[in-house]
């Protein structure tokens, strides 16, 4: 731009230029004086003129003298739009010339460095060129004003006069401001800085860094370059700020304050948000700010909300409910966690508040979880626990506050972690509907804004910024960069000069300084390199402290210690400190550097974390340490360099700190931008995503990619994908195209979701994009496995392995990637590797065989000397044996029994560091002398041998007294061992139970065995490859014995000689058992034929009955009759045979019962017709269905109890009874009065010994009498002894199929690998809530769960999953039902609980509801305004409706036994099963069955539900036929063996004996000699 069009766009009208600069206005009123236009020719001198503003007129002439050069400004306009900006602002500061220089050539570059000079003296040119190029580049090209050049003004005297004062008549009619209004920066009200630029915590929208504080000054000296920022300046108070004395806060909180007289600045500025709000909440603010405090207040938040109204003479802590909550704090280091346990503990002990640890070391029991009310752990801990949903992993159902200290750790490799457990909780408050407050603490870091969305943060409410200027004590901190490469011995030179250098002028001002390096030998090597280079220095005696008062008395405490180094170094003034320390000797350094009797303290990192010893100046010494994790050198984590600044100062004592960090010219860079939040903060997630969403996949909180993708949208990868696409490879077009990356997340979540697919740890049905977990996926969530080392384990795991392989394989793991073999190790690994007991694939010359290597040596206890190894080794033992643990329970889900076996092994040794060809018994705490006779004794002894000596014995084997042999037997005595036995129960021809007792034979110790010893039994082929069945059991203090029954399929052409059942313990190394179950004689029940074909015929007519008024009595049930009751319909209805019908459920067996009761009475006179059902609830159904017809055909209907049941009928009657009335009626010995012509015997599938013993007495009493038996049962696998029982002809046995039922079913099976426990009720409640959308909308659903305390947590889950997924308060209310007749309904229900469930379309069914509300339940079910019925497991014999999807979630029950031997777990029947399935079948539409159950239980039910039920007698086992044999041997109704054997000739049992005498522990023979046996051992029990 030329002078002249300057001149004229200071001239022109209002809006056309902004005039940025008043002094440009106030110029030109001094230039444009009527003597200025003395030429008419002025225009054509301006247009020659070189200069390009109006305001150079007034550059000097020996300004003038060096116009700065046009290609200068070439060069700088090749520079990024930031960096010029950047210059800019610089150049426009008042500060003087030499303390920019070095912010300049940082910008411009070292290829510029010479044009900084040239800027340097001509500032005010360079800042309006560079203003109008910006100036330029803003303006519309289409716009006027872009075409200025080409439009001169004239600059005559009265066309300049003119537009002035028409200028000046526009600006007087327009407002008081000029330019362009634009929107104001948003103000925040809790952001306290010294710096303007941080205001609104975001950087530029083109993502520069901010310029270094004011005041930074640069120092290049030969051996390095130092940068120093000065203290900030203190924010003022505004005028809202008051200090909040604790004298004026409550009791709860002024006594968990004490010695405290007011909270400080930021804690008073945020203490009405923490304390008296629910509002989640972001603090950054300086290290030492006291940021634990503002946690502390939203602790006692939580106390205070859980209160509950108490006398005032009671104690206050007496007012908390301390089982309704509990408080999760996240500490980022276990050093920090256990100081916050400390402090945390000591100020909230006297409200009796538990708080306790949670890390990789410290572990807590399940009864220590539930008393602890605030748990500190670490991210890694807490994503480990929220991914368990059982044990651990309940804690986070009744959190409360989620603390997260040091949040900007999400720029680092944890920080996934972070964003993982975040994500999490935020989820769990969305589905739970529950109030979890999430408070997050921070240093100071730049985009403050994005972390406090990402933490669902309030900017206007939770979200508090406190600048550095909030440090309790000023801190100058110097960032030195020392010369040299890296590593170099220059490097190393220069860094201990320079150290020296530093500290020891600290020193001579009187100061003590904190010098930190990274490892424990180094603290001496530090101290003795400040004490040489001050010996050569000839200033050793600056660090002498002998004048201290009290050094002599330290002198002589010091004494006392065997740390050669450190009563040294005390000497000359020097201390060390490290964690490898004893803690007497650390104790003691911590207190005379505190009294300041030492001046410089050489330490560790951990000293900054664990401990608070302030010291005036701190100095960091290099920035590289090992790291064990990654097995290499790294940087200093910039966590750990706040945490050590934050040491810099002694309040109280001091007014200002100093911090120095030395480090490598290459990172100084590094740390200037990380220290003083120079960078954003970006997210790590996509490095470990795959990880996170296999976890949330195993939790079940993502199904799908939909909801993949929502939960991505609560990651701090989506807002800062938004906000910085370029850096997560996406272009800005793709945010401004699709807003809130729907589709760029949906991207990510499916490649990762393909990825998991392909290595077999979740099913993905790419179609509908539907996500399963496999038990590999839920294995590698569980044991915090990563993807990669899931995909190594796939390629390397074989059925059969040897330790060796194991250990290999182990060893491949990605988490030991970070393990590097070194030179100076491979001598110490060699001889390592000669004393290990396994071969080592790979040598040493390998990552894998070190970490072989390592492991062995960790488990045979050899000495490591190399410090590295030291920390490699525990390294390998902490993440080996969670890694072992993975491949065994991998090894067992794919069932291969052999490498079972072996990782169970590994697994206890590196747990126990114990092989197991080691004593078993150094398991216990006994006396190395004893352990060591018993390892040298002449024979080898199990604990079990052991135990069975006396003291005396005991003691002269291990060559001691018997006191030790007392000792020693009392371990053997507790040392877990089992007796068991088996019984073989064949269940068809081609499936065997195997029921397995096992007894607790060892003495119980809670101390040893805490409240229970888990156990693994399991059943394997005779070659050992394949495990057939396994269980995992809990043997508890009152447990005596467990009964366990597996179910294997035999094959029909070759059965194996045997099977194992193997018992292991899963904690003891040795404690192991395994039983040989031999098959050798085993008769397996011939195949059944009995079988009958549906065949494919016309539906008979309801007029087949041949009987109208039968027919008319019937016509709104049914018009034609399906095909199985086609099929039957001749045998039951037209002959006189006794007939069974065993067919599918639903099928309509007993309505074929009742058609033929009916035509045998109409047919007869004064005839008795028994009805038999197996309980009270079908007979009074049964008693129902028969009233409803029984007036109109002049038929009494009776529900008999027994007596009675024979007596004389005046009219055709039908009696129902069931088997405990029949008995008890059969059992009179005499003939009866009437004889039934018909007895119907119903749902024969639930055959018990009392129902058997009955049916078979009547037709031992009337053997004689013409009365016929029908049977009635579902499907059944063999139903030939049944009919044989029942005298049915084959003619008239008609056995179908489960498969042959009319009605269309879907079965659909889902397994679990969780144990019952409500979490796993929690984890069924989303696939519950799928399987119930996916039938038509207006279908409803049953849903059966154990017990009737279920019914409501479920029906809880059931809706909130509604809520979630629907988005609506209506839950599975139809949306054709108004309000207003759901609450018309409601009212009339009697108990207000369901009255909640009701409104959102849930009902409860069970007999602990009224009658009343059953059947208002009941008929709203009917009416579809209740979609959903619940009922426990014994409700689905009584529940009288059927739905299009039925749910049984979860196949097992607790049982209390009545001997208080403590409650057990059971299995629901296959008969409970079968009648919970039919409800699912309905006549006029298709069904859906979905079983949840345990893995191990599918196989099981599958089988029997698509093949028929197993049907065997029950007789044996029963206490009600002992009781009868015996009373009938006593009143001589039995006399002789032949009686007996005659008798029991008319039961079940007989036929079965002879059919499968296996499962009866009976040889096979004829029908006579088996029942002779069996009377045999009657007589023995009788005796």
């Amino acid at each position: 731009m030329s002078i002249l069009q300057h001149l004229d766009q200071l001239t022109s009208v209002p809006g056309e230029y902004v005039v940025q600069n008043f002094n440009d206005t106030k110029q030109l009123d001094e230039w444009i004086m009527p003597k200025s236009f003395t030429s008419t020719d002025v225009n054509v001198d301006l247009e020659k003129d070189s200069r390009t503003s109006i305001m150079d007129v007034f550059i000097t002439d020996q300004e003038l003298s060096s116009p700065a050069p046009e290609h200068l400004i070439s060069r700088l306009l090749s520079k990024p739009k930031e960096v010029l900006e950047q210059i800019s602002a610089i150049l426009s500061t008042a500060l003087p010339d030499n303390a920019i220089s070095g912010e300049l050539a940082d910008l411009v570059g070292y290829d510029d460095i010479e044009i900084v000079a040239e800027l340097l003296a001509s500032r005010s040119y360079f800042v309006n060129a560079l203003s109008e190029r910006d100036r330029m580049t803003r303006e519309s090209p289409t716009s006027e004003k872009a075409k200025i050049g080409t439009v001169v003004a004239s600059l005559a005297p009265q066309d300049v006069r003119r537009r002035l004062e028409e200028t000046l008549r526009a600006n007087a009619s327009r407002p008081l401001f000029t330019g362009v209004a634009q929107e104001a920066p948003e103000v925040l009200p809790h952001v306290y800085s010294s710096s303007s630029m941080i205001q609104g915590g975001s950087l530029s929208q083109y993502g520069s860094k901010y310029a270094l504080p004011l005041g930074t000054t640069r120092h290049d000296h030969e051996e390095y370059e130092e940068v120093i920022i000065p203290p900030a300046r203190v924010v003022p108070r505004r005028n809202s700020e008051k200090l909040i004395l604790v004298n004026e806060l409550d009791e709860l909180a002024r006594g968990s304050f004490p010695g405290y007289s007011s909270l400080n600045r930021i804690q008073s500025i945020v203490y009405p948000t923490a304390y008296e709000s629910n509002e989640n909440i972001l603090v950054c603010a300086p290290t030492g700010a006291g940021k634990t405090d503002v946690a502390m207040l939203t602790i006692l938040r939580v106390l205070n909300q859980h209160r509950s109204p108490i006398s005032s003479l009671s104690p206050l802590h007496a007012s908390i409910d301390r089982n309704a909550f509990q408080i999760i704090y996240v500490a980022p280091m276990k050093a920090l966690a256990s100081e916050i346990v400390r402090k945390l503990g000591k100020r909230l002990k006297w409200l009796s508040i538990q708080v306790k640890e949670l890390t990789g070391d410290m572990q807590l029991t399940k009864s220590e979880v539930a008393e602890t009310q605030v748990i500190v752990t670490t991210p890694e801990k807490w994503d480990v626990v929220t991914r368990k949903p059982t044990g651990e992993g309940e804690l986070a159902s009744k959190l409360k506050l989620l603390i997260i200290d040091e949040v900007h750790l999400l720029n680092e490799e944890r920080g996934a972690v972070i964003e993982t457990i975040v994500a999490r909780t935020l989820r769990q408050v969305e589905s739970s509907q529950s109030v979890i407050r999430i408070v997050g603490l921070s240093a100071t870091l730049p985009n403050y804004l994005d972390v406090a969305e990402f933490l669902s943060v309030s900017r206007y409410k939770g979200l508090f910024f406190f600048d550095s200027s909030f440090r309790p004590i000023p801190l100058e901190q110097h960032f030195i960069g020392v010369r040299g490469k890296p590593g170099s011995a220059r490097s190393k030179t220069n860094l201990d000069r320079i150290t020296y250098e530093k500290v020891s002028e600290l020193v001579r001002q009187g100061h003590q300084v904190m010098v930190f390096v990274h490892a424990r030998k180094e603290t001496v090597k530090a101290a003795q390199a400040l004490k040489d280079a001050a010996t050569i220095d000839g200033t050793l005696e600056d660090y002498n402290c002998e004048e201290h008062p009290q050094w002599s008395f330290f002198r002589r405490n010091i004494g006392d210690s065997r740390n050669k180094e450190m009563k040294q170094l005390f000497d000359l003034g020097f201390g060390i400190h490290h964690a490898g320390m004893l803690r007497s000797d650390r104790n003691m350094m911590e207190r005379m550097f505190e009294a300041r009797a030492i001046k410089v303290l050489c330490c560790t990192a951990t000293l900054a974390w664990g401990v608070n010893l302030p010291a005036h100046a701190v100095v960091i010494k290099g920035t590289q340490l090992y790291d064990s994790a990654k097995g290499s050198l790294v940087d200093l984590s910039v966590l750990d360099v706040l945490q050590v600044f934050g040491r810099a100062g002694r309040p109280g004592l001091e007014t200002s700190g100093e911090g120095y960090i030395c480090t490598t010219e290459d990172k100084l860079n590094h740390y200037l931008d990380a220290i003083t939040s120079q960078n954003p903060i970006e997210s790590r997630f996509i490095s470990g995503i795959e990880n996170a969403l296999n976890a949330e996949i195993a939790l079940g909180t993502v199904t799908n990619a939909d909801e993949g993708v929502r939960w991505l949208g609560y990651t701090y990868l989506y807002v800062r994908m938004r906000k910085n696409p370029f850096l997560y490879g996406m272009s800005r077009d793709i945010v401004t195209e699709d807003p809130h990356l729907v589709q760029r997340r949906n991207f990510l979540v499916m490649a990762a979701a393909r990825r998991l697919a392909r290595a077999g740890m979740i099913n993905l049905t790419e179609k509908t994009s539907a996500f399963s977990i496999t038990d590999l996926g839920r294995i590698a969530a569980r044991y915090y496995i990563r993807y990669a080392s899931i995909e190594v384990f796939n390629k390397e795991f074989k059925p059969k392995m040897t330790e060796a392989d194991a250990l290999s394989m182990l060893s491949m793991s990605t988490e030991f990637d970070q393990i590097q073999v070194r030179e100076s190790e491979v001598k110490e690994l060699d001889l390592l590797m000669k004393k290990v007991p396994c071969d080592v694939r790979g040598g040493t010359d390998t990552s894998q065989g070190k970490v072989s290597i390592l492991l062995q040596s960790y488990i045979s206890r050899l000495p490591v000397e190399d410090f590295a190894l030291v920390s490699d080794a525990a390294y390998a033992a902490q993440n080996g044996g969670r890694i072992a643990r993975a491949l065994l329970d991998i090894a067992i889900s794919r069932k291969w029994a052999s490498v079972a076996t072996v990782f169970m092994g590994i697994t206890k040794a590196i747990e126990k560091r114990l092989w197991p060809f080691d004593e078993p018994l150094r398991q216990f705490d006994l006396k190395a002398e004893i352990i060591y006779g018993l390892e040298n004794s002449r024979e080898e002894y199990s604990p079990g041998e052991l135990a069975s000596m006396t003291p005396v014995e005991l003691g002269k084997l291990v060559r001691l007294n018997e006191r030790h042999g007392q000792a020693l037997r009392n371990a053997a005595r507790q040392f877990p061992t089992v007796k068991m036995t088996s019984s073989l129960r064949p269940l068809g021809s081609n499936v065997l139970k195997i029921a397995v007792s096992v007894t607790r034979d060892f003495d119980w110790n809670t101390k040893v065995h805490d409240s229970g010893e888990p156990f693994w039994l399991w059943v394997e082929d005779h070659e050992g490859i394949e495990i057939l069945q396994f269980a995992h059991l809990l043997l508890r203090e009152s447990t005596r014995s467990l009964d366990v029954n597996f179910v294997v399929s035999i094959p029909a052409d070759i059965p194996p000689p045997y099977f194992t059942v193997r018992f292991v313990s899963d904690r003891w190394m040795g404690a192991e058992d395994e039983l040989y179950v031999s098959l050798d004689g085993l008769v397996m029940p011939t195949p059944s034929h009995s079988h009958t074909p549906r065949l494919d015929l016309p539906f008979l007519p309801r007029s087949s009955l041949c009987l109208p008024v039968l027919e008319d009595l019937y016509s709104a049930r049914f018009h034609d009759f399906n095909a199985i009751q086609t099929q039957v319909f001749w045998s039951l209805i037209n002959t006189s045979m006794n007939v069974l019908v065993s067919a599918p459920v639903s099928s309509g067996k007993s309505l074929m019962g009742h058609l033929a009761t009916w035509t045998t009475l109409l047919h007869r006179q004064r005839s008795l017709v028994l009805f038999v059902v197996p309980n009270r609830t079908l007979a009074a159904q049964s008693l129902l269905d028969f009233r409803a017809v029984s007036n109109a055909l002049d038929v009494t209907v009776e529900l008999s109890s027994g007596k009675g049941l024979f007596s004389p009928c005046r009219t055709n009657t039908i009696r129902v009874v069931t088997p405990s009335g029949l008995l008890e009626a059969a059992d009179q010995r005499i003939l009866p009065h009437a004889n039934p012509c018909l007895v119907v015997c119903d749902n024969l599938e639930q055959l018990d010994a009392t129902y058997e013993l009955g049916i078979s007495l009547l037709r031992h009493t009337m053997q004689d009498n013409l009365t016929r038996y029908v049977g009635l049962s579902t499907s059944l696998n063999d139903s030939t002894d049944i009919a044989s029982w029942l005298g049915v002809d084959s003619m008239a046995l008609h056995s179908f199929r489960p498969t042959d039922r009319d009605q269309s079913l879907t079965i659909v099976y889902q397994t679990f690998t969780i144990p019952h426990s409500a979490a796993l009720f929690k984890s069924m409640s989303k696939p519950a809530y799928m399987a119930i959308q996916s039938v038509p909308s207006r279908e409803s659903a049953i849903i059966f769960v154990p017990s009737r305390s279920h019914c409501r947590t479920v029906a809880q889950e059931l809706i909130t999953q509604c809520a979630l997924n629907m988005v609506t308060e209506r839950g599975f209310l139809p949306q054709f039902v108004p309000p207003l007749y759901v609450e018309h309904y409601s009212a009339r229900l009697q108990d207000p609980a369901l009255v909640d469930f009701v409104t959102r379309g849930v009902g409860i069914f069970h007999s602990g509801v009224s009658k009343a509300d059953r059947n208002l339940i009941l008929e709203l079910f009917a009416e579809g305004v209740v979609r959903v019925l619940l009922a426990p497991r014994d409700a689905c014999w009584m529940l009288p409706v059927r739905a299009g999807a039925v749910v049984v979630m979860g196949t097992q029950y607790i049982h209390l036994e009545r001997d208080g031997s403590g409650p057990q777990l059971r299995d629901y029947s296959l008969v409970d099963v079968v009648q919970m399935q039919s409800r699912a079948v309905r006549h006029d539409a298709p069904g859906h069955f979905f079983l949840f159950c345990q893995a191990e239980a599918r196989d099981t039910f599958s089988k029997f539900l698509d093949e028929g039920l197993p049907l065997e007698s029950e007789l044996l086992d029963s206490s009600v036929f002992e009781k009868w044999y015996k009373e009938r041997r006593g009143d001589g109704s039995i006399r002789t063996k032949q009686d007996a054997v005659q008798a029991l000739s008319f039961t079940f049992l007989a036929r079965r004996l002879v059919s499968n005498p296996v499962y009866y522990d009976m040889e096979a023979g004829s029908q006579d000699g088996v029942l002779s046996r069996i009377v045999d051992r009657l007589d023995e029990s009788i005796l």
